[in-house]
């Protein structure tokens, strides 16, 4: 009977050390487990990306505005008869501060 319970104590303490520390145990499952995550987050952001294209695929097929704005935007292609008007914005220029009028009348050196 002693060799019965021994046997199982043994046979116990092998599965066990199997399942924590062994092949296929289970730190590598939720290993495995966080990658699937990941893939599954990857996944999602491409076909999320894979529409967005299809839907512009599908705009230059059928429509010529969506050629057109791009043409324009990428390309800078204007119409015929059409007139281009670029605005440029000033650079800012840092300049001395301006002082009133009053402020340098006020200020005169002393006479000796």
């Amino acid at each position: 009977m002693k060799i019965i319970i021994t046997l199982l104590i043994v046979l116990l303490l092998y599965l066990q050390f199997k399942l924590w520390v062994g092949d296929g145990g289970i730190p590598e499952v939720m290993h495995l487990q966080s990658e699937v995550d990941a893939t599954i987050a990857e996944k999602k952001k491409l076909e999320e990306r894979n529409r967005a294209l299809s839907a512009e695929v599908h705009d230059l097929k059928q429509g010529l505005e969506a050629i057109e704005e791009r043409a324009r935007n990428e390309l800078g292609m204007i119409k015929r008869n059409e007139t281009f008007y670029q605005i440029i914005k000033p650079a800012e220029t840092k300049s001395p501060p301006v002082t009133a009028p009053s402020e340098q009348s006020n200020k005169r050196e002393p006479t000796q």
